[in-house]
Protein backbone atom coordinates (compact mmCIF):
# COMPACT_ATOMS: atom_id res chain seq x y z
CA UNK A 1 0.00 0.00 0.00
CA UNK A 2 1.22 3.54 -0.54
CA UNK A 3 0.34 6.80 -0.57
CA UNK A 4 0.87 8.10 -3.75
CA UNK A 5 3.56 11.18 -2.25
CA UNK A 6 6.51 10.65 -4.37
CA UNK A 7 9.66 10.10 -2.60
CA UNK A 8 12.17 10.70 -4.81
CA UNK A 9 13.16 10.37 -8.44
CA UNK A 10 15.48 7.41 -9.54
CA UNK A 11 16.72 6.73 -12.90
CA UNK A 12 16.74 3.85 -14.70
CA UNK A 13 20.54 2.31 -15.64
CA UNK A 14 20.08 -0.87 -17.57
CA UNK A 15 16.85 -2.66 -18.90
CA UNK A 16 17.21 -5.75 -19.65
CA UNK A 17 14.53 -8.38 -21.36
CA UNK A 18 14.51 -12.28 -20.61
CA UNK A 19 11.50 -13.93 -22.03
CA UNK A 20 7.96 -11.84 -21.27
CA UNK A 21 10.08 -10.38 -18.18
CA UNK A 22 11.77 -7.02 -18.02
CA UNK A 23 14.42 -6.47 -15.54
CA UNK A 24 14.48 -2.53 -14.67
CA UNK A 25 17.88 -1.46 -12.76
CA UNK A 26 17.09 1.79 -10.93
CA UNK A 27 19.80 4.06 -9.37
CA UNK A 28 18.26 5.79 -7.06
CA UNK A 29 18.95 8.13 -3.29
CA UNK A 30 16.75 5.21 -1.55
CA UNK A 31 18.58 2.05 -2.71
CA UNK A 32 20.75 1.80 0.59
CA UNK A 33 17.85 1.82 2.10
CA UNK A 34 16.14 -1.11 0.60
CA UNK A 35 15.83 -4.66 1.21
CA UNK A 36 15.29 -7.66 -1.38
CA UNK A 37 11.49 -8.80 -1.19
CA UNK A 38 10.41 -4.84 -0.66
CA UNK A 39 7.23 -3.25 -2.71
CA UNK A 40 8.49 0.13 -4.26
CA UNK A 41 6.48 1.67 -6.34
CA UNK A 42 7.86 2.63 -9.88
CA UNK A 43 5.71 5.58 -11.71
CA UNK A 44 2.50 4.23 -9.82
CA UNK A 45 3.59 0.28 -10.49
CA UNK A 46 4.61 -2.05 -7.23
CA UNK A 47 7.44 -3.85 -8.37
CA UNK A 48 9.33 -6.23 -6.03
CA UNK A 49 13.26 -5.25 -5.46
CA UNK A 50 15.00 -8.83 -6.11
CA UNK A 51 18.63 -7.44 -6.76
CA UNK A 52 20.92 -4.68 -5.11
CA UNK A 53 23.99 -3.41 -6.06
CA UNK A 54 25.53 -0.23 -4.40
CA UNK A 55 23.53 2.90 -5.48
CA UNK A 56 21.54 0.26 -8.03
CA UNK A 57 18.51 -1.73 -7.13
CA UNK A 58 16.81 -4.08 -9.78
CA UNK A 59 12.98 -4.83 -10.01
CA UNK A 60 11.28 -7.01 -12.70
CA UNK A 61 7.99 -6.42 -14.74
CA UNK A 62 6.12 -9.40 -16.10
CA UNK A 63 4.20 -9.34 -19.43
CA UNK A 64 0.99 -8.55 -18.06
CA UNK A 65 2.54 -5.56 -16.13
CA UNK A 66 3.92 -4.56 -19.35
CA UNK A 67 1.01 -4.80 -20.97
CA UNK A 68 -0.86 -2.88 -19.10
CA UNK A 69 1.25 -0.09 -18.28
CA UNK A 70 3.96 2.44 -19.52
CA UNK A 71 7.09 0.32 -18.00
CA UNK A 72 7.72 -0.96 -21.57
CA UNK A 73 8.23 1.86 -22.69
CA UNK A 74 11.40 3.11 -20.72
CA UNK A 75 14.82 3.94 -21.61
CA UNK A 76 18.23 3.91 -20.01
CA UNK A 77 18.37 7.74 -18.57
CA UNK A 78 14.92 8.17 -17.96
CA UNK A 79 13.71 9.69 -14.71
CA UNK A 80 11.15 7.71 -12.52
CA UNK A 81 8.62 7.93 -9.82
CA UNK A 82 9.49 6.08 -6.68
CA UNK A 83 7.85 5.65 -3.78
CA UNK A 84 8.61 2.90 -1.14
CA UNK A 85 5.47 1.06 0.58
CA UNK A 86 3.84 3.25 3.53
CA UNK A 87 4.37 2.39 7.16
CA UNK A 88 1.76 1.64 9.36
CA UNK A 89 0.74 4.27 12.05
CA UNK A 90 2.17 6.97 10.05
CA UNK A 91 0.25 10.16 8.47
CA UNK A 92 -1.13 8.92 5.13
CA UNK A 93 -0.42 12.25 3.03
CA UNK A 94 -1.81 11.66 0.06
CA UNK A 95 -4.88 8.84 -0.52
CA UNK A 96 -4.50 4.97 -0.75
CA UNK A 97 -2.78 3.91 -3.53
CA UNK A 98 -2.71 0.17 -4.49
CA UNK A 99 0.36 0.33 -7.01
CA UNK A 100 -1.97 -1.58 -9.26
CA UNK A 101 -2.02 0.14 -12.49
CA UNK A 102 -5.71 0.18 -14.22
CA UNK A 103 -5.00 1.54 -17.63
CA UNK A 104 -3.03 3.53 -19.35
CA UNK A 105 -3.66 7.22 -20.60
CA UNK A 106 -2.29 10.04 -22.95
CA UNK A 107 -1.42 13.56 -21.89
CA UNK A 108 -3.49 16.16 -24.39
CA UNK A 109 -2.96 19.30 -23.03
CA UNK A 110 -0.74 21.18 -20.52
CA UNK A 111 -1.33 24.58 -19.24
CA UNK A 112 0.58 26.72 -17.34
CA UNK A 113 -0.93 29.15 -15.59
CA UNK A 114 -0.51 31.65 -12.89
CA UNK A 115 2.75 29.91 -11.49
CA UNK A 116 0.95 26.17 -11.73
CA UNK A 117 0.69 23.78 -14.57
CA UNK A 118 -2.80 22.22 -15.45
CA UNK A 119 -2.68 18.81 -17.02
CA UNK A 120 -5.36 16.87 -19.04
CA UNK A 121 -5.13 13.13 -19.84
CA UNK A 122 -7.63 10.95 -21.36
CA UNK A 123 -8.20 7.35 -21.35
CA UNK A 124 -10.01 4.37 -22.83
CA UNK A 125 -13.46 4.64 -20.78
CA UNK A 126 -14.72 1.58 -21.81
CA UNK A 127 -13.01 0.08 -19.04
CA UNK A 128 -15.18 1.56 -16.76
CA UNK A 129 -12.99 3.53 -14.72
CA UNK A 130 -14.57 7.07 -13.67
CA UNK A 131 -13.15 10.13 -12.07
CA UNK A 132 -15.47 12.94 -10.58
CA UNK A 133 -14.26 16.44 -9.89
CA UNK A 134 -12.37 16.75 -6.32
CA UNK A 135 -11.76 13.07 -6.31
CA UNK A 136 -9.00 11.84 -6.01
CA UNK A 137 -6.24 10.05 -9.03
CA UNK A 138 -2.94 8.75 -9.41
CA UNK A 139 -0.79 9.46 -12.23
CA UNK A 140 2.06 7.63 -12.53
CA UNK A 141 2.03 6.96 -9.05
CA UNK A 142 1.78 10.73 -7.55
CA UNK A 143 -1.40 11.07 -5.68
CA UNK A 144 -3.27 14.30 -7.08
CA UNK A 145 -6.57 15.94 -6.75
CA UNK A 146 -8.97 15.75 -10.13
CA UNK A 147 -9.80 19.14 -11.03
CA UNK A 148 -12.04 18.59 -14.16
CA UNK A 149 -13.32 15.66 -14.84
CA UNK A 150 -15.32 14.44 -18.10
CA UNK A 151 -16.76 10.92 -19.27
CA UNK A 152 -13.51 9.82 -21.09
CA UNK A 153 -10.87 12.66 -19.70
CA UNK A 154 -9.69 14.53 -16.65
CA UNK A 155 -7.64 17.68 -15.93
CA UNK A 156 -5.35 17.80 -12.77
CA UNK A 157 -3.76 21.14 -11.19
CA UNK A 158 0.57 20.19 -10.57
CA UNK A 159 1.82 23.15 -7.85
CA UNK A 160 5.83 24.12 -8.50
CA UNK A 161 7.23 21.62 -5.84
CA UNK A 162 5.47 18.79 -7.48
CA UNK A 163 6.86 19.68 -11.21
CA UNK A 164 10.14 20.15 -10.17
CA UNK A 165 10.39 17.29 -7.83
CA UNK A 166 8.09 14.30 -9.82
CA UNK A 167 8.03 13.39 -14.03
CA UNK A 168 5.49 15.78 -14.90
CA UNK A 169 8.15 18.37 -15.63
CA UNK A 170 9.51 15.75 -18.74
CA UNK A 171 5.25 15.47 -19.91
CA UNK A 172 4.62 16.04 -23.08
CA UNK A 173 1.19 16.48 -25.14
CA UNK A 174 0.96 12.64 -26.08
CA UNK A 175 3.19 11.29 -22.96
CA UNK A 176 1.55 7.84 -21.75
CA UNK A 177 1.07 7.79 -18.14
CA UNK A 178 -0.05 5.17 -15.56
CA UNK A 179 -3.74 5.86 -14.19
CA UNK A 180 -4.54 3.64 -10.46
CA UNK A 181 -8.48 5.32 -10.26
CA UNK A 182 -9.91 5.85 -6.57
CA UNK A 183 -10.36 2.85 -5.06
CA UNK A 184 -13.33 3.50 -3.29
CA UNK A 185 -14.76 4.53 -6.92
CA UNK A 186 -13.97 1.34 -8.33
CA UNK A 187 -16.29 -0.43 -5.96
CA UNK A 188 -18.88 2.25 -6.42
CA UNK A 189 -18.86 1.98 -9.90
CA UNK A 190 -18.78 -1.58 -10.13
CA UNK A 191 -21.74 -1.61 -7.47
CA UNK A 192 -23.66 0.46 -9.47
CA UNK A 193 -23.10 -1.75 -12.73
CA UNK A 194 -24.54 -4.77 -10.49
CA UNK A 195 -27.71 -3.39 -10.32
CA UNK A 196 -28.09 -1.73 -13.81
Amino acid sequence: MFTGIIETLGTVEKLEKEGGNLHITIQSSITTELKIDQSVAHNGVCLTVVALDGNNYTTTAIEETLQKTSLGLLQEGDAVNLERAMVLGTRLDGHLVQGHVDQTGVCTTIEEKDGSWFFTFKYDASLNNVTIEKGSITIDGTSLTVVDSDTESFSVAIIPYTYEHTCFNSYKIGTLVNLEFDVIGKYVARLMKAKS
